[in-house]
């Protein structure tokens, strides 16, 4: 039996009704009633928020994306560096760094 739990359709149908299980129980989350003027616009600390749609632009994204890149890799190779002992892990964290200070320099 806990050899059928760990196969991949077990476990989606497993995760499925865990998150249908979720989203019955929020369900009284959910706006009720007429709908009222102002009842679904957003709202930030009691100010109105412009009903435009913010969109970043890509400067904000790469940045982000270099960010989780540099630290995914770094975590990949400070996990596997086994027979590297403390001085390559020190090498990889000083070069995280450096990319680091380089990504978010101010020009």
């Amino acid at each position: 039996m806990n050899e059928f739990l760990m196969t991949p359709p077990a476990i989606f149908m497993i995760l499925l009704a865990v998150i249908g299980l979720a989203m019955w129980a929020s369900r009284g989350l959910s706006p009720k009633g007429s709908p009222t003027p102002g009842k679904e616009d957003p709202y930030a600390c009691g100010q109105d928020v412009p009903s435009g749609r913010y969109q970043p632009g890509y400067a904000d994204f790469f940045q982000f994306a270099f960010l989780f890149t540099i630290l995914d890799v770094a975590t990949l190779m400070i996990g596997t560096v086994v027979a590297g002992g403390v001085w390559l892990t020190v090498l990889v964290l000083g070069i995280v760094v450096l990319a680091l200070i380089i990504l978010f320099r101010r020009d």
